[in-house]
């Protein structure tokens, strides 16, 4: 008969430890059972402790497993772990550990005999107060070696005066003449006046290491705008606002926070200054982000202290903030197209003077599809065009570069009229005028007749079949009439011609068109010009996410671009700084976004939409330094 496996022992050893008068310990242990015991001042706890720094009931012990313990404050009061304040604790019976309550000490570890979680108690405070003891304590001390108390206390002050303020100041005065030449530095080494500061320059400002002088001017002065400007004088924005009106949007300072604006101002640091928001010594590093606070102590609630201004109220991305207003196309016929801004709404169209579905060209299953299907050592044997090829990101990541015909659309849609051996000659796009000049040209040419067939002018079929077939309609010997070249004019600027088919052609024109005029196509790249927006960021997101319209628009002046919520709006990612936006929408993939992130107070110095003789030649060179399409620069 087997013998049944030993039962895993239950309740606890608790060890009492007390001292002698000679300091003796007497060790009183008592078990407890069950898989709970209290720990306080009350007598009926398990481990009692005498101690008016404990409370009656304190905290209770309950086993976890065979090797883990749970030990919880029964009210309010804390107890230390292991030196650490804590109100509740998974303690480790193998680790053991070390609790603190008041006065006590309990030490926690395993019996080697029973196997039970054994807690040792001990009162860290001397147990006697005579004087006897009192003299014993004193016998090996150095007390009577060393100065009294009164003594220490004033060489140690005096010792600190001159190390943290005498000689820091006299270094500070000594350089004080030097610094007024141009590019003076220090020498390497320590300088006395460093003790000062408050900890390491960032990155940005790693070369006035040395040179203090370079933003602390005067001694005891805190740093001013004027020393900032002295270096940054192109890439400090101004503020369209004067600094009366800033302070007046942040709002008078109530009760405490008034006294504070008044020290501050009467120690020469007033409120508004460039300091308040970039904060310097915070570590070798880049300088710190701006946080959300400094923003949302002027914007939220805004309108309330400034009444007359056009920006709405905003807290927090992800809780307050207005919807965008991006600007957007109403009118490109004009010499520059006609921008307005907007508020985003589902439903909200743009005029770009163009024909174009994106759901036809991103059909899976139309005749576009099956070009792609047929073309597969162009498009790699997919089932469909995709967004990459017609939209190319620019060198900087920014954005995408202006859809140009002869790159992504005459691929599939040929503008070729003729074939002179075996060289295709094609309409100029973009040139109506020239259109119609070399459609009569060709018809008053010498040489073989010209064909009745016009069906060359319409629509080609994409591919390089496309190409023979236009060529083979007009090597084709027929009569030449004069009105052929105006019935070839009529053709490719009406239904199912080359140019009515993508573009808004209008009855009417100068002769030198035909009588027709093409609507001008204006492109805009950048529809939110107050917040910024990196596409590079947005590498490893699809499309399709945030473009969800694209894949169903069967209307040209459709805008694509997602708006704050919805299916692809930002708030499908993007929280706000706090992230209490998650409490009402449920967020796949968080992200924290303080208002920093699209709107640097900096952003406008060198921004690409601002004008080039505006812009920091430093920044965004690539974007700047790109061919431009006509009216594109409008939108910048």
């Amino acid at each position: 008969m087997s013998t049944p496996p030993p039962s895993t022992p239950t309740g606890y050893l608790v060890r009492q430890i007390a001292l002698k008068s000679n300091g003796e310990e007497i060790v009183r242990a008592s078990q407890v059972a069950g898989d709970e015991l209290t720990i306080g001042r009350d007598s009926s706890c398990a481990i009692h402790l005498p101690d008016l720094a404990v409370d009656p009931l304190h905290a209770r012990i309950r086993k976890i497993d065979d090797g883990h313990l749970m030990i919880e404050s029964i009210g309010e009061q804390p107890f230390d772990v292991n030196g650490r304040s804590v109100n509740r604790r998974e303690l480790s019976i193998t680790a053991g550990a070390e609790l603190g309550f008041g006065g006590h000490r309990i030490k926690l570890d395993r019996d080697a005999e029973t196997g039970l979680p054994a807690f040792t108690v001990r009162r860290v405070e001397a147990v006697s107060d005579s004087a006897e003891d009192k003299d014993a304590g004193t016998v090996y001390t150095l007390k009577g070696l060393l100065p009294g108390k009164r003594m220490s206390a004033w060489t140690f002050a005096i010792l600190v005066l001159v190390a943290f303020l005498a000689l820091p100041i006299w270094s500070y005065a000594t350089y004080q003449p030097l610094a007024l030449h141009k590019d003076a530095r220090r020498p390497a080494g320590f300088h006395a006046d460093q003790t000062w500061s408050s900890g390491h320059l960032s990155l940005a400002h790693k070369n006035l290491n040395n040179n203090c002088q370079a933003c602390h001017t005067k001694a005891f002065v805190a740093v001013r705008d004027n020393a900032c400007l002295s270096c940054h004088t192109q890439d400090a924005h101004q503020h369209i606002a004067d600094g009366g009106r800033l302070l007046r949007a942040r709002g008078n300072p109530e009760g405490f926070a008034a006294f504070q604006r008044a020290v501050a101002t009467m120690f020469n640091r007033p409120a508004g200054r460039c300091v308040d928001c970039h904060t310097e010594h915070e570590g070798a590093g880049a300088m710190p982000a701006t946080q959300q606070q400094f923003c949302t102590t002027c914007h939220d609630g805004l309108k309330s202290r400034l009444p007359d201004t056009r920006i709405a109220d905003a807290a927090d991305f992800g809780t307050a903030h207005p919807e965008f207003r991006p600007t957007i196309i109403v009118d490109p016929t004009g010499e520059k197209p006609l921008l307005q801004r907007v508020a985003w709404s589902e439903g909200l169209r743009e005029n770009d003077g163009l024909k174009f579905t994106h759901a036809a060209h991103l059909s899976k299953v139309n005749g576009i599809a099956q070009m792609v299907h047929r073309r597969a050592d162009m498009y790699g044997g997919r089932s469909s065009l995709e967004c990459k090829d017609c939209h190319q990101v620019d060198p900087s990541g920014t954005w995408y570069e202006p859809v140009k015909m002869e790159k992504s659309c005459q691929t599939c849609h040929s503008l070729t009229f003729d074939q002179v051996g075996g060289t295709f000659r094609t309409l100029r796009h973009g040139e109506p005028a020239m259109v119609v000049a070399d459609l009569r040209a060709y018809y008053r040419s010498a040489g073989p007749v010209r064909p009745a067939n016009l069906s060359g002018l319409a629509r080609r079929v994409p591919g390089d079949a496309a190409l023979q077939s236009t060529a083979a309609d007009y090597a084709r010997a027929v009569r030449f009439y004069p009105t052929r070249a105006d019935q070839a004019v009529a053709q490719v600027f009406s239904k199912g011609g080359m140019c009515y088919d993508c573009h808004t052609v209008i009855p009417g024109g100068a002769a030198s068109t035909g009588g027709f005029t093409v609507q001008k196509v204006a492109q805009n790249n950048r529809y939110y010009h107050t917040g910024w927006f990196n596409h590079k960021d947005h590498t490893k997101t699809d499309c399709a996410f945030c473009h969800a319209k694209a894949e169903t628009s069967n209307d040209a002046s459709d805008l694509m671009i997602p708006g704050m919520n919805g299916k692809g709006g930002c708030r499908s990612c993007h929280v706000g700084e706090s992230g209490t936006h998650l409490a009402s929408v449920s967020v796949k993939d968080p992200v924290d976004s303080g208002c920093a992130m699209c709107h640097s107070y900096h952003m406008d110095s060198g921004a690409p939409w601002q004008p080039k003789d505006k812009r920091n030649a430093a920044v965004h060179r690539a974007d700047a330094d790109r061919p431009r399409l006509p009216g594109e620069a409008a939108l910048r």
